[in-house]
């Protein structure tokens, strides 16, 4: 069944799943699915139905959520200087952040924009790193703006 995240308490492991068919189903992090180590607010998700709760929870991936961790570690290494590949992730302000210190640093020495092409370069190699899930969570779904 699908349905949707209404909340999810990440300490005590519990939320509520509304399903498409208006029924509300609590969740527990051992109900999650394979993989699966939370679940965001609002996130669209797969689920099956036994004894009136959720189990077998999957977030389902769509749209804008669909960030490919390949094309990100592709941006962070070529224009990583230039914090493409935060903006193409959703993360403006750290996207921002790169671009000026990298356009600042070019007046002094360039000191600090090889700093934010290092730090570009470990962001790509981590991304590459990462397991598709563990990507997913850390920087689409989640907050994780850096490293």
């Amino acid at each position: 069944m699908r349905g949707r995240v209404l909340g999810y308490d990440y300490e005590t492991g519990e939320g509520v799943i509304s399903g498409d068919d208006g029924n509300r189903y609590i969740v527990k992090r051992s109900d999650l699915g394979s993989g699966v180590r939370s679940l965001v607010p609002g996130k669209a998700v797969d689920f099956i139905v036994e004894s009136g709760a959720a189990t077998g929870v999957y977030p389902v991936v769509t749209g804008m959520d669909d960030k490919n961790k390949w094309i990100a570690a592709l941006l962070a290494f070529f224009f990583g200087g230039f914090g493409v590949h935060k903006f193409y992730l959703g993360k403006n302000t750290a996207g921002l952040i790169m671009l000026g210190v990298f356009l600042v640093g070019i007046i002094f020495v360039a000191i600090p924009s090889i700093i934010i092409g290092i730090i570009a370069f470990i962001e790509a190699i981590i991304y590459l790193i990462k397991s598709d899930e563990e990507f997913y969570e850390d920087y689409v779904a989640g907050d994780r703006s850096w490293f």
